[in-house]
């Protein structure tokens, strides 16, 4: 439909995308619809939305660069952010029961700087995970499109994320590393919900994704 809109003019459609954000399905080709982008993209490289600190730690989770199934390359080196902010804190936390206490203390510390409840968001893997959040709960993949002041990434355990549901339902090991990048976008994309604070967060021994980010 979007094809027939633009119809045969010259630059009729105009597609602004974030290769890094990519989890809720498989790679398509745009050239099989009949758009032809090959060689026309650019890589945008200013950041206005997040901290040069949380920007920073969360490309740590992708490739510097990232190919689409048309061949176009997103170079994600050279990118800037126009503001600074305080350095996302990592915590590892003994269980999950102190895990809950010590962010609940960063929410109160978040709290008395002046953050109101509707700029902190709190994300979780998935639905299981959801008792260890105190408030504001969202799972990862209903933070695509939302932003924060402040983010809390809780349950960032190695028995989490990648979630092993996934990777022990694979029939073909071609596919491990696709669920291995997608698992990786979806923790980008909760990280980079936050404009100047990030906490990410486990409770117990920690997921393999957090040592990329250190």
């Amino acid at each position: 439909m979007i094809a027939a809109i633009g119809g045969t003019r010259r630059n009729g459609l105009f597609f602004a995308g974030d290769l890094g954000q990519r989890i809720f399905q498989q790679p398509f080709s745009w050239t099989q619809y009949g758009v032809d982008i090959c060689g026309r993209s650019r890589t945008l490289k200013i950041n206005y939305r997040t901290s040069h600190q949380i920007r920073q730690h969360a490309d740590q989770l992708l490739d510097l660069e990232g190919r689409d199934l048309d061949g176009n390359v997103q170079d994600r080196r050279g990118a800037v952010s126009v503001f600074n902010g305080p350095e996302p804190k990592i915590l590892h936390a003994s269980d999950a029961e102190a895990e809950s206490e010590q962010v609940a203390l960063w929410l109160q510390e978040i709290s008395s700087k002046g953050l109101i409840p509707r700029e902190i968001g709190v994300f979780v893997r998935s639905a299981a995970e959801l008792p260890r959040a105190q408030a504001s709960l969202s799972t990862m993949h209903l933070a695509k499109g939302l932003e924060f002041r402040a983010v809390a990434v809780m349950a960032c355990d190695e028995d989490v994320i990648p979630s092993p549901a996934r990777i022990e339902a694979i029939t073909d090991d071609s596919d491990l590393d696709e669920i291995y990048d997608t698992e990786r976008h979806l923790l980008y994309v909760a990280c980079t919900r936050a404009r100047d604070h990030l906490l990410i967060s486990c409770g117990g021994v920690g997921s393999e994704f957090l040592e990329d980010m250190t």
